[in-house]
């Protein structure tokens, strides 16, 4: 009996390291701008950039979403959590834009550091990037 309790207890205490151990390693998503971009942005204004129903930051000036590559954890993180859908409903969503004629779905590039490189060389870029890669060559706007 007090084997079984000690293993038992054992693997409790590796399940709860290791769920902080993942915890620890992710660090979250930073929706990103030019440093010199003078905007801020709600969770809902950039939804909409992103979404293809506003094309403007609030000075008026013009905004560019860049997407991460599909499947990226990154772009999973900020479909579900700012644009409230999922990788499939996205899919659908664009795809019937562009269908009907009526947006086009945001640009595509690799990941954290191609979207980095982008943002830091045009201040009308706005995408995401994790939490880990923000540095001076880009400004957040927003995080989870």
């Amino acid at each position: 009996m007090k084997t079984f309790f000690t293993k038992k207890v054992a693997s409790r205490l590796v399940f709860i390291a290791t769920m902080l151990m993942s915890v620890a390693a992710w660090s979250g998503v930073a929706v990103v701008v030019h440093p010199a971009n003078p905007n801020t942005m709600s969770e809902d204004d950039i939804s909409r950039v992103f979404l293809g129903k506003k094309k403007t930051f609030p000075d008026g000036s013009e905004a560019i979403p860049v997407d991460q590559a599909d499947g990226s954890a990154n772009r999973s993180a900020f479909v579900s959590t700012v644009l409230k859908k999922n990788d499939q409903q996205i899919k659908a969503y664009w795809a019937q834009l562009l269908f009907t004629g009526k947006g086009t779905p945001p640009k595509e590039v690799g990941g954290s550091a191609d979207v980095k490189k982008l943002i830091s060389q045009n201040p009308s870029l706005i995408g995401y990037i994790d939490t880990a890669d923000v540095d001076g060559t880009v400004k957040v706007l927003y995080e989870f």
